[in-house]
């Protein structure tokens, strides 16, 4: 059964760094494709960032310049390191695993990933 728990969420103020985990059990952390979507109060869920299992990544524009994804094989881990944190990204963060990957004319986005996190709480003050 695969299982996914993030951590590292909380509050800080705009300007200031974050830097979310995710842990994988029951699969092999560096095979598959693993993302970070967010979903703000009255809007939908969104894309953030994703990582597939060759070590390429894609961004949303966003968060581009900004939050960095990450894996660590041995810890069977996905980070997502976030700077510069901006009000509009004050969310809900999931990490998600075994999606399908968009890759017209270069890695694009992850979506219908099968597996979820429960997600934590990302709030920034301005």
């Amino acid at each position: 059964q695969v299982q996914l728990v993030e951590s590292g969420g909380g509050s800080v103020q705009s300007g200031g760094s974050l830097r979310l985990s995710c842990a994988a059990s029951g699969v092999t952390g560096s095979s598959i494709s693993m993302a970070w979507f967010r979903q703000a109060p009255g809007k939908e869920r969104e894309g953030v960032a994703g990582i597939v299992s060759d070590g390429r990544t894609t961004y949303a524009d966003s968060v581009k310049g900004r939050f960095t994804i990450s894996r660590d094989n041995t810890k069977n881990t996905v980070y997502l390191q976030m700077n510069i944190l901006k009000p509009e990204d004050t969310a809900i963060y999931y990490c998600a695993a075994v999606c399908n990957a968009d890759y017209n004319g270069g890695l694009q986005r992850l979506y219908d990933c099968t597996y979820w996190g429960q997600g934590t709480q990302v709030t920034v003050s301005s």
